[in-house]
């Protein structure tokens, strides 16, 4: 199964852990710049512009357009999403994303489009974007969710859920920063480089295989199995 992210750091921490977790079921490449959104997509797509990082387990293969990774691979899936700090703003996908999808189903007619629905920050971020939510947490996680649903019935996109995933995580004792929890984000924004980043690779993984997460194997080195079994059972 053969997967192409095209996103920025969101799609990176959520493609690290995924080939491990799948047992390499599942061949996926991000295609990074940070803090790329989809007008900066589009944008490159018109310009053919080489500005991405070809990442595979959120490394850097090399340099390229969308427009040649697109021709790499034969791909099955191909994984859109926004720009977290405008991921809830529903006026700011438009006209792009549908430039976007256009283009993708031009080179790639037999890839599914998928819509990747990226998490709200962290309560105590100091993101310049969360100012957009009130600085709220739970505002911002209900706002991606009204966006993305309204974009991704507009265009019939799947959903891949990443935003409920991480925000029921939250409410475990373990990331719950209000009982003394660790923070499920590493900067505010960001996923953790162990617990966060493999949730988000879990919530991919059965997405696309329709497999049980319940049942993978693979856990980061020196995460806690506790731990691991609450993320596997979200």
């Amino acid at each position: 199964m053969n997967v192409l992210c095209i996103g920025n750091s969101f799609s990176q921490d959520a493609t690290r852990y995924l080939h491990q977790i799948s047992n390499d079921e599942i061949f996926v490449r991000n295609l990074y710049i940070g803090g790329c959104s989809l007008e900066a997509h589009m944008n490159n797509i018109k310009e053919a512009n080489a500005y991405y990082e070809y990442q595979k387990n959120g490394r850097k293969l090399k340099m390229v357009s969308i427009n040649d990774a697109l021709k790499k691979k034969k791909w099955d899936y191909v994984t859109i999403q926004q720009v977290s700090q405008l991921s809830g703003i529903e006026s700011t996908y438009e006209p792009y994303i549908g430039f976007i999808i256009d283009y993708i189903k031009k080179e790639c007619p037999s890839a599914k489009n998928v819509f990747h629905r990226t998490w709200a920050y962290d309560p105590a971020s100091s993101h310049e974007g969360f100012v957009n939510y009130k600085n709220d947490t739970q505002y911002m996680y209900e706002c991606i969710m009204d966006a993305s649903d309204s974009i991704a019935k507009k265009y019939s996109l799947p959903i891949i859920d990443n935003a409920t995933a991480i925000q029921k995580a939250r409410a475990l004792d373990e990331f719950d920063v209000s009982k003394g929890g660790v923070s499920i984000n590493r900067d505010g924004f960001h996923l953790s480089l162990d617990y966060g980043r493999y949730l988000a690779g879990l919530t991919m993984y059965k997405f696309f295989t329709g497999k049980e997460a319940t049942a993978v194997e693979y856990a980061p080195e020196g995460t806690d199995p506790s731990i691991i079994k609450k993320l596997k059972e979200i």
